[in-house]
């Protein structure tokens, strides 16, 4: 064989070996349950973002700039009432259905009804307070449009609700499932309503196309939740769960979490109904809400791994410092490169929605998907935080990170426009990361202590 034909042999060699290497480790994350569920809530984000793509692809080439802008300012809305109340309440049970034992089924149910009772709440206190909010929110004011808005967040919630459960239970691979038959549906519904239901606003293709899969999708979900996953939880966990917490002790952490997580979900949710607000023009927030929502979209992949943290560190808090250091590695190998595929390209991402998206919503969409590389921190030291139930400490940084986004957008946004909600994310994120790191070293040091000692 000559010299080039030897090297070529030993090229292709070492690539079957890194090959071989990636799969191997590959199958071998799959048997850790933080990266299967972690791996399982980050492939139902990748599969809501290519959907999510074509469903605003059809949406602003179906309807009109303005229907497609007053769309998506009654889903901002909606939004902001039923994931506001209902993710706040995630922390909790992603910390407690692993341990909940035959308890189980009463606590995801009390977890809906408190949940969806605090959303309905904030959306009528914003129903009653329409003036407040601008003109893009007029079409919700009437008897007949406020009881579907109100019925809408109620569904969300749940639906919302229904994947942190599915973590919870270690079961996040039907989140995927659940997700890309939502958004095929959603999408379908979308172009057969676009001539029906060309308007915007609450009765406007839009809104129905977003909310009515919604509420189907709660029937066989919540049968495959209450009637299969649940029942097989409860036996597993006879032993390891036989003594559920009580009812204090979940609301002596409620009390620390849900301050704080109410008020990281301020930044993602209250952004997008005030921008919509000080705007007052339908269109130019149609630009704003896809470049924020894409943003939005990178963002939580961080937060899977996070999620899937709290499960595992509830079920093995002896290994907590070690799964730490796991979700790290494996979130910044993931995110990292979404970062920059997303920074290089976002004029050519948003430039498939139509003309102007890309000039207007680029800036915006680069800076927060710079942001979440120290998110990325931040995400997995709450996490950590809550799998210790150091409720006081998680309150302390998100409390303090709402803080200082909502006060950041509030100075910038008339020298920058939609862009300053990318520069607070930005800058805020930064500097928390900066000032919690250290307490995660150290958590993660005392877990290497521990295990050479052990050794």
């Amino acid at each position: 064989m000559t010299r080039d034909g030897s090297d070529q042999a030993s090229g292709r060699t070492a690539t079957e070996g890194r090959g071989a290497g990636l799969m191997d480790r590959l199958r071998k994350d799959l048997r850790n349950p933080l990266f299967l569920q972690g791996y399982a809530l980050m492939i139902n984000t990748g599969i809501t973002a290519v959907l999510g793509l074509g469903y605003w692809f059809l949406a602003t080439h179906l309807y009109t700039a303005a229907a497609f802008g007053e769309g998506q300012a009654q889903i901002s809305a909606m939004r902001l009432f039923s994931s506001l109340t209902g993710l706040a309440f995630a922390g909790a049970m992603a910390r407690f259905i692993p341990v909940a034992g035959r308890r189980t089924a009463e606590f995801v149910l009390r977890g809906y009804a408190v949940a969806g009772a605090a959303g309905l709440v904030a959306a009528l206190g914003f129903l009653l307070t329409l003036p407040l909010w601008g003109s893009v929110y007029a079409d919700l004011g009437g008897l007949g449009p406020g009881l579907f808005f109100l019925a809408s967040v109620l569904v969300w919630t749940i639906f919302t609700l229904q994947d942190v459960t599915l973590a919870g239970l270690r079961n996040a691979v039907w989140v995927p499932v659940n997700s890309m038959a939502f958004g095929l549906v959603k999408m379908g519904l979308l172009v057969a309503l676009a001539y029906a239901l060309p308007q915007g606003g609450v009765f406007g293709g839009i809104f129905v196309s977003w909310i009515l899969p919604t509420a189907i999708a709660l029937i066989p979900i919540s049968w495959l939740i209450f009637g299969v996953i649940i029942p097989k939880h409860v036996k597993n966990t006879e032993v390891s769960a036989a003594n559920p917490p009580r009812l204090r002790e979940v609301g002596r952490f409620l009390a620390g979490d849900f301050p704080g997580a109410f008020s990281i979900l301020l930044i993602l949710y209250l952004v997008p109904v005030i921008v919509a607000g000080w705007l007052d023009d339908a269109p130019t927030f149609g630009y704003f809400s896809i470049a924020h929502t894409l943003g939005s979209m990178v963002g939580l992949l961080a937060a899977n791994m996070a999620v899937s943290l709290t499960v595992e560190g509830s079920f093995n808090a002896a290994q907590l410092a070690q799964s730490v250091r796991n979700a790290l590695r494996r979130t910044f190998l993931i995110v990292g490169p979404v970062v920059a595929v997303v920074v290089i390209g976002a004029p050519l991402i948003l430039s498939v929605f139509g003309p102007g998206f890309a000039e207007a919503g680029s800036p915006l969409l680069r800076l927060m998907a710079i942001a979440v590389l120290p998110q990325t921190v931040i995400e997995i030291c709450l996490s950590m935080l809550r799998a210790q139930s150091e409720a006081r400490k998680l309150a302390l940084v998100q409390i303090g990170m709402a803080v200082l986004v909502l006060t950041s957008i509030v100075v910038l946004f008339p020298h920058f426009g939609i862009a300053a909600v990318g520069y607070a994310m930005l800058g805020s994120q930064l500097l928390v990361a900066l000032l919690i790191f250290p307490n995660m070293r150290r958590v993660i040091n005392h877990g290497k202590s521990s295990q050479a000692t052990v050794g």
